[in-house]
């Protein structure tokens, strides 16, 4: 792992970690209760929660782009026995996730250079985090999930299902810069592959309309993991 240069950090990490800490208050308020009306996300991250748990070798699982820590939380109180932390770009989510789930660890830290050792994670979690990275950066930031995860390992991803991004300059009344990266799932499974990486579920789901939380696209989940040692 290199330590990357304030200078040459490349752009979309300085605008993502911008505008999300310009959010950071008013996205606990809206995000809090949005897990408990979304089942199927709840059923996905229990199968990746199940298989860290039985294949993760009990190292820690991480929360990747944790946000203000509602998944990280969440997959704490399934009880795997195991430690989940988080880690995030914005220094004003984590303080949130810090002041919402105060047992928990989180950790400032990109995941193109993650600040963790070889093979030292039982499960990966990137939930709606790589939809920010640009297609040049991405098969990078799956070479990371790959070198952090022990042999057997899960990773599961969440993101917004399209060919076409979308862009945010405004949310909640502030001004952002947010480029949202759909992408198709068998596409997010090509790419785990060419990093060396097992899939092991691809999952299409249509967009929510109804409800307190509506979608603007449909989304994907691709579970995958690191193969086991020979």
């Amino acid at each position: 792992m290199t330590e990357r240069e304030p200078e040459s950090e490349p752009a979309f990490l300085r605008t993502t970690r911008t505008s999300y800490d310009t959010l950071a208050v008013d996205y606990v308020a809206f995000s809090r209760a949005e897990l408990a009306a979304k089942p199927v996300e709840r059923s996905v991250l229990a199968a990746f929660a199940e298989l860290a748990a039985a294949d993760g070798q009990g190292l820690p699982v991480a929360d990747v782009g944790c946000g203000t820590g509602r998944i990280t939380g969440h997959l704490h109180g399934l009880g795997l026995g195991v430690e989940v932390f988080g880690i995030d770009l914005s220094p004003r989510m984590l303080a949130r996730a810090r002041e919402e789930h105060p047992g928990l660890r989180f950790q400032e830290g990109s995941m193109l250079d993650l600040d963790l050792p070889d093979g030292s994670l039982g499960g990966l979690l990137a939930w709606y985090s790589t939809i920010h990275v640009p297609d040049g950066e991405l098969p990078g930031a799956l070479a990371e999930f790959h070198r952090v995860l022990a042999p057997g390992a899960p990773v599961q991803l969440g993101f917004q299902a399209g060919d076409e991004p979308l862009r945010m300059t405004e949310a909640w009344g502030h001004a952002v810069s947010l480029v949202f990266h759909r992408r198709q799932p068998e596409q997010m499974a090509g790419l785990l592959r060419a990093a060396g990486l097992e899939v092991r579920a691809v999952l299409w789901k249509e967009r929510e309309t109804e409800g307190p939380f509506p979608e603007r696209a449909p989304q994907g989940f691709v579970l995958a993991r690191r193969p086991p040692a020979a």
